[in-house]
């Protein structure tokens, strides 16, 4: 899809956001949108991270993870975390409990992006988290644990 690769911003992010709603993605598009992931504009690399979360893309585990960690636009790492959460994949497991450390929205997406993961480690920092010192992340350990019980 030439779309993807178009010098205008706008028109890549508006395809990626159309690419997330498209049922059944062959593997060349979600390869396609993968590389979007390597946009020099975050606006279009958090538009690819919504689309590979919402078709719920194991390939891109990894990278997703990598951009949770080490983007420097906190609405890309809140989207990667937000995608992994959906996507439930035990490799991204470590990005979201590290984005409990990151900037409050990005810690709230984790808290979220947790209820599809399970264990002590999970347990453990959700308990730290209902300290936090935002009290919305406070606020949605417990609308989670509310869930929970």
């Amino acid at each position: 899809m030439r779309a993807l690769v178009d010098p205008q911003v706008e028109v890549r992010r508006e395809a990626l956001a159309l690419l997330a709603y498209v049922n059944d993605l062959d593997g060349g598009l979600l390869a396609l949108v993968r590389g979007s992931l390597e946009d020099d504009d975050a606006l279009v690399v958090d538009a690819a991270i919504f689309a590979l979360g919402e078709h719920l893309d194991r390939d891109a585990v990894e990278r997703l993870a990598t951009i949770a960690l080490e983007h420097d636009d906190a609405r890309c790492r809140e989207s990667a975390v937000a995608s992994l959460g959906a996507i439930g994949d035990d490799r991204g497991r470590a990005a979201v409990l590290a984005a409990l450390e990151d900037k409050p929205p990005v810690r709230r997406r984790a808290i979220v992006a947790l209820s599809n993961f399970e264990g002590p480690d999970v347990d453990a920092a959700l308990e730290r988290a209902a300290n936090d010192r935002d009290w919305q992340v406070r606020a949605a350990v417990d609308q989670l644990n509310k869930e929970v019980d």
